[in-house]
C-alpha cells in the first residue's frame, strides 16, 4: 500500500495537467502530497525525514511556479531534492564518517559494511544521476516533455530498487531471510 502512496501524488499531476495544464496539475500535486503525508503519518505515526523535506520542497516549488505563475519552479524541484540528498549522503559518508543508509535501515537488515559502504555509493551516484537528468530535461525540453519524462521517468527509481534489492539479497544474513527460506 505505501508503495501506492508514493505514486499516488505523480499520477494525480500527470491527470490534472493532462486536462487542466501546468498550474492545476501543480495545485493538485501539492493537495495530493499533502494527503500522501498525512496518510504516511496515519499509517506510521511518524514522518521520515524524507518526507518532511518532499513536503517541503512540493509547497515551496508550488507556491513559487503558482504565485510568480512560472513552471521552472515546479520543474526544479525534483534536481533540488536529489542534489541536496546527494550531497547530504555524500557530506555524511565522507566528512562525518557515518553511513545514513546503514543508520536508517540497519535494524532492518544486517549486511556487511562494506555492502552498506557501497550501497550509499550507489544512492549518492543515483540521486545525482536523477538531479542531472531532471535538471537538463527541465532546462532543455518542453514543459509538456518535462511531465512526461516524470511520469515515464518512474522506470529509473524501480530499475535502481530491483537492481539493489537483488544486490543486496545476496548479503544477508539467515536471519533477515523470511520464514522458511533456506540459509
Amino acid at each position: 500500500m505505501k508503495i501506492l502512496l508514493d505514486f499516488f501524488p505523480i499520477l494525480l499531476f500527470f491527470g490534472a495537467y493532462k486536462f487542466y495544464g501546468i498550474y492545476v496539475g501543480t495545485g493538485v500535486l501539492m493537495a495530493a502530497t499533502v494527503v500522501q503525508t498525512a496518510a504516511m503519518y496515519a499509517i506510521d505515526r511518524k514522518l521520515t525525514t524524507m518526507h518532511k523535506v518532499t513536503l517541503a520542497l512540493v509547497l515551496a516549488f508550488g507556491t513559487l511556479t503558482l504565485v510568480l505563475h512560472d513552471d521552472r519552479f515546479i520543474k526544479w524541484k525534483p534536481t533540488v531534492l536529489y542534489a541536496a540528498m546527494a550531497v547530504a549522503l555524500a557530506f555524511a559518508l565522507w566528512v562525518l564518517h557515518k553511513n545514513y543508509l546503514k543508520i536508517l535501515l540497519g535494524s532492518q537488515l544486517t549486511l556487511p559494511s562494506p555492502v552498506w559502504h557501497r550501497l550509499n555509493i550507489a544512492w549518492i551516484g543515483y540521486c545525482a544521476f536523477m538531479a542531472a537528468i531532471n535538471g537538463y530535461v527541465a532546462a532543455y525540453y518542453s514543459t509538456e516533455d518535462w511531465v512526461n519524462f516524470k511520469l515515464w521517468g518512474y522506470a529509473f527509481p524501480l530499475l535502481f530498487i530491483l537492481a539493489q534489492g537483488v544486490y543486496i539479497s545476496r548479503h544477508l544474513q539467515p536471519d533477515d531471510k523470511p520464514d522458511g527460506a533456506a540459509p
